[in-house]
């Protein structure tokens, strides 16, 4: 059975919970064995307090937008029931689980991890794939061909449903050398799908000199090590 995951990001009044600063948006978009369910949740929070005019500008919700909207509390059940059984992936997981554990705690609730199966960070997977270069979310979809013209402003299901598409184009072939034929068409139009568990390998086997001179390796290996190699140890293949 494949693992259920949900792609969540958040928007926030700062960037310091610690400085009272607290959660506007959250966006969080499920997907099944790879593929996007459909099946996703939003809220828009009164976080009872002003953003900063810095975080306005990303995200562009008024605190008169957001004066009639529920408090976290109001919907807490609801967002923990929808995660539960989940692995949940963020981007920067750092930043959204510490305003998300500060909203539980105010509410006297666990920790965001303990109602999850795990908290995966896409953020050090993409500097594992892509070291030494931007790993933004913004720099990811330029990279690996995510549409996104239409994000004018942050939000976050719409990042979420992004982090989403960045993710499976960042794992392709990852459990699988088998490319599934709706993914195969938005990376490479025109091209059909293979299937290459179709396909019959050709073994070539090695010539007698080419035996002989991988056995002298394997013996200045093994004198250099002061026989020590593990395949000296390990009994022959019957």
């Amino acid at each position: 059975m494949n693992l259920r995951q949900v792609f969540l990001d958040t928007e926030t009044t700062g960037l310091n919970p610690n400085a009272g600063d607290r959660i506007i948006e959250i966006g969080c978009v499920e997907m099944l064995g790879r593929r996007l369910s459909g099946r996703n949740l939003h809220f828009y929070l009164n976080p009872q307090r002003a953003s900063h005019e810095d975080a306005f500008k990303v995200h562009g919700l008024s605190d008169e937008f957001l004066a009639d909207k529920p408090l976290f509390a109001a919907i807490a059940d609801q967002l923990l029931q929808y995660l539960e059984g989940a692995e949940v992936i963020i981007h920067n997981a750092e930043f959204d689980v510490g305003f998300l554990d500060l909203e539980l705690d105010l509410i006297a609730r666990p920790r965001f991890e303990n109602h999850v199966v795990r908290i995966t960070d896409s953020l050090t997977l993409a500097r594992e794939v892509f070291p030494g270069k931007s790993n933004s979310l913004d720099a990811l979809c330029k990279r690996l061909g995510v549409g996104h013209s239409s994000r004018t402003s942050h939000g976050a299901l719409l990042d979420a449903g992004l982090l989403a598409e960045v993710y499976l184009r960042m794992t392709r072939g990852q459990k699988s050398l088998v490319i599934d034929a709706a993914e195969r068409s938005e990376l490479e139009p025109g091209l059909a799908a293979i299937d290459l568990r179709t396909l019959e390998l050709t073994v070539v086997e090695a010539h007698a000199d080419e035996l002989a001179a991988h056995a002298a390796v394997l013996a200045e290996l093994d004198k250099a090590s002061g026989g020590k190699t593990m395949w000296r140890r390990l009994p022959a293949p019957a």
